[in-house]
C-alpha cells in the first residue's frame, strides 16, 4: 500500500490532468480495490540469426536490434510508470520532474534509425500470397491474409541450408525482421502474429534502412502508455523492453527492488544523487552510429507508424541532454479523434495521405531543433518546477535567457562515451560493449 505521503503525491498528479483525461488511473486511486498489475508480452524471436543473415540485418538497419534478448518483464514497475504517465505530454510526472523515453533512449539501447522516412502505406495487401512468394519464398497460405504467424516463421526461417543461395539468405533476413518488428519492437498485447503492411517495406533491405524504425517504436510504446492510463485496461502492449530498460537506467536506484516500486515512484524521497541521474545521465558507452543526427533527440515533432500519430516533446526534458530546461511552451494538442485512430474500416488507406499535415511536420523536423545550452548544474529553477507542475507559464527570470552567441551546436555527446546497462546478467546486449 502506498503511504500518506505518496498518495498525496499521486493524487496531485489526477488533479493536474485536463477534462479529456479524467479517466486517468491516478484519478482513481482512492477507489481501487487493490493494485492493478498490467500484463503485457514479448514474442523473442526465439533463435539466433544464421552468421550469413547478419550482414543484411546490418544493412536494413536491424543488426543492433537482433542482439535483443529477452529478460523478465516487471510488471509492477510497468504499472507504477503508467500511474505517472501524462497523455497531454507524452512525460512521466514524477515527484522529482519531468522526464520521457526518447530518441536517444532508442538510438543507444535499440540501434533503431531516428531519422528518414515515416513508416507508413497502406496497411491492406491485395495479393498477400504473392508478396510472401516474392520476398519470403513462402506463403503459409494461397487464399487471402493479414498477419504472419510468429510460429510459422520460426518454422520457415529458423534453420538456413548449408546450400542457401543469396537470395534465400536475404529472405531468411527478411523473416526475421517481420519477426523481430511484431515480436519485440511493436508487439500488441495479445496476438502472436506480426501484421504484412511491414513487408513492403523490407523489399529492398537497401531502402528498409531510410525508415525511421526508431519513431515507429516510440510511437507505439506512447501510444500503449496513453491506452493504459484507462483504469479498465488490463494489458499493454509496446516496446516493453526499451520501457523496461529505460526505467532501469534513469533510476538505478531500482536496481535492487524486488518489489515495492509503486512506492519508489510515488515517493517524493528520492535522494539529490539519485535525481541527478535522470539529468546527467550521459549513456556511458555509447556506439558510434547512435551519434548520428543526434539533433533530433530535443526536437518538438510528430512520430508517425502507420494509422499512428503521436507527438514527441523532446522540448520539454532537455535536462535529459545535459541541457538547460527553460519554461516549457504549451504541449501540442492532437486531436481526440488522431489521438485513438485505429486501423478499423480503413484498410485500405493509405496512411501517408491521411496523415500528410503530419509527414509533412516530420520532413521539416530539422526545423524544429529547439535552444540548447548545456549547464552542469541541471537542477530546475524554482519558476521552471512551479510551470511544470501547474502548467502555468510565469515570465522566466532574466539569466534563464540563453545567449545567441554562446549557444553550441546541437551535437550534444562526445564521441567517446558509450553505453551498456549493467543489469547483472549477460542476456541483455550481448557484445554491444565491444
Amino acid at each position: 500500500m502506498l503511504n500518506k505521503r505518496s498518495k498525496e503525491n499521486l493524487q496531485q498528479m489526477g488533479s493536474l490532468i485536463d477534462n479529456e483525461n479524467k479517466g486517468h488511473i491516478s484519478s482513481n486511486i482512492n477507489e481501487m480495490v487493490e493494485y492493478r498489475v498490467l500484463r503485457g508480452r514479448i514474442y523473442n524471436v526465439g533463435f539466433q540469426p544464421d552468421e550469413r543473415v547478419i550482414p543484411f540485418l546490418e544493412l536494413a538497419g536491424f543488426g543492433s536490434a537482433a542482439l535483443i534478448r529477452t529478460f523478465d518483464l516487471r510488471y509492477d514497475l510497468i504499472s507504477a510508470l503508467v500511474e505517472r504517465w501524462r497523455p497531454e505530454t507524452h512525460t512521466f510526472h514524477l515527484p522529482c520532474g519531468e522526464y520521457t523515453i526518447t530518441l536517444e533512449d532508442v538510438a543507444v539501447q535499440l540501434g533503431l534509425p531516428i531519422d528518414g522516412n515515416v513508416v507508413t502505406g497502406v496497411s491492406s495487401i491485395s495479393r498477400p500470397a504473392r508478396l510472401c512468394y516474392e520476398l519470403l519464398g513462402h506463403s503459409p497460405s494461397e487464399g487471402k491474409f493479414a498477419t504472419l504467424r510468429f510460429s510459422w516463421l520460426k518454422a520457415n526461417f529458423e534453420h538456413l541450408p548449408n546450400t542457401a543461395t543469396e537470395l534465400e539468405v536475404m529472405q531468411a533476413a527478411q523473416g526475421y525482421i517481420m519477426h523481430l518488428i511484431g515480436g519485440v519492437l511493436v508487439p500488441n498485447s495479445h496476438d502472436s502474429k506480426v501484421s504484412l503492411m511491414y513487408l513492403p517495406l523490407l523489399s529492398n533491405l537497401h531502402n528498409t534502412r531510410s525508415y525511421n524504425w526508431g519513431s515507429t517504436v516510440l510511437a507505439m510504446l506512447y501510444r500503449e502508455l496513453c491506452r493504459t492510463t484507462d483504469p479498465s485496461a488490463m494489458d499493454i502492449g509496446g516496446c516493453l523492453i526499451l520501457l523496461q530498460s529505460w526505467a532501469l537506467y534513469r533510476m538505478p536506484f531500482l536496481i535492487e527492488h524486488e518489489s515495492g516500486y509503486r512506492e519508489v515512484i510515488h515517493g517524493s524521497d528520492i535522494s539529490s544523487d539519485d535525481r541527478e541521474s535522470f539529468w546527467g545521465g550521459d549513456y556511458s558507452v555509447i556506439p558510434s552510429h547512435a551519434y548520428v543526427y543526434s539533433n533530433l533527440w530535443c526536437i518538438s515533432a510528430p512520430l508517425i507508424h502507420f494509422q499512428t500519430v503521436e507527438w514527441y516533446h523532446g522540448d520539454r526534458v532537455l535536462r535529459q541532454f545535459g541541457c538547460i530546461q527553460y519554461i516549457s511552451t504549451q504541449p501540442v494538442r492532437l486531436p481526440t479523434k488522431l489521438h485513438g485512430m485505429t486501423r478499423r474500416g480503413m484498410h485500405w488507406a493509405d496512411w501517408g495521405d491521411v496523415h500528410e499535415e503530419y509527414v509533412t511536420m516530420w520532413n521539416n523536423r530539422f526545423g524544429r531543433i529547439p535552444p540548447m545550452d548545456r549547464c552542469l548544474d541541471l537542477r530546475p529553477s524554482t519558476q521552471s518546477a512551479s510551470c511544470t507542475s501547474s502548467e502555468t507559464e510565469p515570465e522566466p527570470e532574466p539569466e534563464a535567457v540563453p545567449d545567441p552567441e554562446r549557444r553550441p551546436e546541437p551535437e550534444l555527446h562526445s564521441g567517446t562515451s558509450s553505453y551498456h546497462p549493467d543489469l547483472g546478467a549477460d542476456d541483455y546486449f550481448p557484445g554491444s560493449s565491444a
